[in-house]
């Protein structure tokens, strides 16, 4: 795509923009409100580990959706912006000092690892087996569901949400997940219909979740 004005930067440029500025952002909210508990180091630990997670992802095996380029206004206002969105659930949990049972630590720490785990482990199986070989890959992570990375993703922000314990995150997830996860799982249904094993393929899979039977 052309554009006559401007210098744009590349989509990555904006996301990594908003990962790079979570542990920082993060650290602000609990001098400014001096909130130093349990949970807020356990938020600045798991959404910190996940954004560092990403670079590091980038900078070994990056997404080439994210290579498309994209002019400043329209990348700091549809993209870093709503990705700001994000940030809502620290300050939620950061700013009125929110107090977790044990129980719900748990479960976060849980929805956390196994999001991470789907994620990356998921998309550095894609990178990779492409760079050896084009194709259907029906095999590891996605032997039982097609987007194992968007579940994956999905869950850890699940976990961030839960610990605020509002509405607005999950909000945020929803619309992102409604805008952004769905119909780039739709696209990719339509896109991988041109090899002739993919409706046997989507016959034992799920589009988001695992078909066990």
């Amino acid at each position: 795509m052309h554009y006559e004005k401007g210098n744009p930067m590349k989509i990555s440029v904006y996301i990594n923009a908003h990962k790079a500025l979570v542990l920082p952002v993060v650290l602000g909210m609990m001098w400014f409100y001096q909130n130093w508990s349990v949970e807020a180091f356990v938020y600045l630990s798991i959404h910190g580990t996940y954004s560092l997670l990403w670079l590091l992802k980038h900078a070994l095996y990056p997404d080439k959706r994210f290579e498309e380029r994209q002019p400043l206004w329209i990348g700091v206002c549809f993209i870093f912006f709503p990705l700001a969105g994000y940030y809502l659930a620290p300050y939620l949990l950061i700013s009125r000092h929110i107090t977790l049972p044990p129980y719900l630590i748990g479960l976060v720490l849980f929805l956390f690892t196994l999001g991470v785990f789907l994620h990356y482990v998921s998309d550095a199986q894609k990178y990779y087996t492409l760079q050896l070989k084009k194709g259907l890959i029906q095999e590891g992570m996605f032997s039982r569901m097609r987007n194992p990375n968007y579940l994956g993703e999905i869950l850890s922000y699940t976990a961030f949400a839960i610990m605020s314990l509002h509405w607005l995150p999950f909000l945020v997830l929803a619309g992102w997940t409604g805008g952004f996860f769905v119909r780039n799982m739709l696209a990719k249904d339509k896109s991988l219909a041109r090899y002739p094993e993919f409706a046997e393929y989507k016959k034992k899979t799920g589009l988001l979740f695992p078909k066990l039977l």
